[in-house]
């Protein structure tokens, strides 16, 4: 058939390209098609119209997948914010319970330990029911500057009340309870000055002065009688007498001045809710340790003397003389002890007889008693006073010398030592010639 190549024999005819020379070239080796051969071999050409319809889809299925993207994105955001609230609804802490302003419940008294923290105050007030939780005390307590100045002792405070005026509450001078203030040389029970007939409060009056709590008018307090009963007891452990004092004080003649010394000066805090014997084993414990850190259970360095004894001759020491002539002073007593000459001091006479005065009158210092040096030999029964620890440094550590006399010669407390009888009636007569040893009685 023309224009048709047939098999014939299944021979596979030879293929021809025209070549532009006879014969054309064969199909073999490293064969490049001409432009024709490459023309020759495409497919049909796309029409128009074909063409722009499958450009127009796959412009479709690219926005389809464009907005499918984008709603995912928006419906993960949507459950994102939604997961977001739900968390902040139902996470969200609860609030510090903590009592509204109103009308507040009964007072109670709260201690503050020495090194107590403001987390250990806030539980003990949430126990007590002054707040309602320990949280809420702890930072209206952070957020108050004035509780930096909060000191330990007793504090008076209304129950149930908002934390903020708990804190405010605590850090008002007039809300400090139970703390008492003796000065040195101050005796237990009260005693008059001779002269002015004033009177001075002893141990047992500071003590149920700071006892009081409650509204004014309305206060409750320790009596005086009810702390003079208590210490004159005979359960000296329930008054917390030191073992080294328990010989002294059962030996005292008078049993309402046993605790004499034994409370020490200094300012002190005590729980005003205590009995009061509870009351006073406190203040006697808290003196004995302040005795006992400034040595007096060292052994004495002379005269032999116990502890109790050296508590007695520091009170001697803190009632005749100013403090800058304790060491001479705890000399003479010593010098005196040591050759048994009685002491003779005035402020013994005075200790009987409930008064005060520099000097004493012939029948004072004649009267017998358990504290009259005059009278007799050694030191008194107890001691006549609350001692400073200096005094009793000065016990411990007196100054050298041989004095056996001393008076003090004006207003002004200037005080002078000597070994010689005479010369100790010279400096009587310039004493009385400045009036201070002149008597009201």
């Amino acid at each position: 058939m023309a224009g048709r190549t047939e098999r014939t024999g299944g021979t596979k005819p030879k293929r021809t390209v025209d070549g532009g020379g006879a014969g054309g070239r064969p199909v073999s080796g490293n064969w490049t098609p001409t432009e024709r051969e490459r023309g020759s071999h495409r497919g049909e050409p796309t029409r128009v119209g074909q063409r722009s319809q499958s450009r127009a889809a796959a412009a479709r299925r690219r926005r389809g997948r464009i907005v499918a993207v984008l709603g995912l994105v928006l419906a993960l955001a949507l459950a994102g914010g939604v997961a977001y609230a739900a968390m902040r609804y139902f996470d969200k802490p609860e609030p510090i319970p903590d009592y509204t302003a109103g009308t507040p419940g009964p007072e109670v008294v709260v201690r503050l330990a020495p090194g107590e923290t403001a987390d250990e105050l806030s539980q003990t007030l949430a126990q007590q029911d002054v707040v309602k939780s320990s949280a809420a005390f702890y930072e209206a307590a952070v957020a108050n500057s004035a509780m930096s100045n909060l000191q330990p002792g007793y504090y008076v405070v209304p129950t149930r009340i908002p934390a903020d005026e708990a804190v405010s509450t605590l850090a008002a001078p007039e809300s400090r309870v139970g703390q008492v203030v003796l000065s040195e040389g101050r005796q237990l029970h009260d005693s008059r000055d001779v002269n002015t007939s004033a009177i001075k409060e002893g141990i047992y009056r500071k003590i149920s002065a700071a006892s009081c709590i409650g509204p004014a008018g309305q206060q409750e307090c320790v009596s005086y009688d009810d702390l003079n009963a208590a210490g004159a007891s005979d359960d000296l452990n329930s008054l917390c007498v030191p073992s080294w004092a328990v010989d002294g004080v059962r030996a005292v003649p008078d049993r309402d001045r046993q605790l004499e010394g034994l409370i020490a000066s200094g300012r002190w805090d005590f729980d005003p809710t205590a009995t009061p014997t509870e009351i006073l084993c406190q203040l006697v414990r808290d003196a004995t340790t302040q005795y006992e850190k400034a040595g007096l259970l060292d052994p004495a360095k002379e005269g032999d003397l116990s502890p109790y004894q050296m508590l007695t001759a520091a009170s001697l020491v803190e009632r005749e003389a100013l403090p800058g002539d304790f060491h001479k002073v705890a000399r003479v007593i010593l010098n005196r002890l040591a050759v048994g000459q009685p002491l003779q001091f005035d402020s013994t006479v005075n200790y009987a007889l409930d008064t005060t005065e520099v000097a004493t009158t012939d029948a004072d210092r004649a009267t017998r008693t358990p504290w009259n040096t005059y009278a007799m030999s050694g030191l008194p029964a107890t001691p006549i006073a609350a001692p400073s620890i200096g005094a009793i440094e000065a016990v411990a550590n007196p100054e050298p010398g041989n004095w056996l006399y001393f008076v003090t010669v004006d207003q002004q407390g200037t005080t002078v030592f000597t070994d010689s009888y005479d010369e100790h009636l010279r400096n009587i007569d310039q004493a009385m010639g400045s009036g201070i040893l002149d008597s009201g009685r």
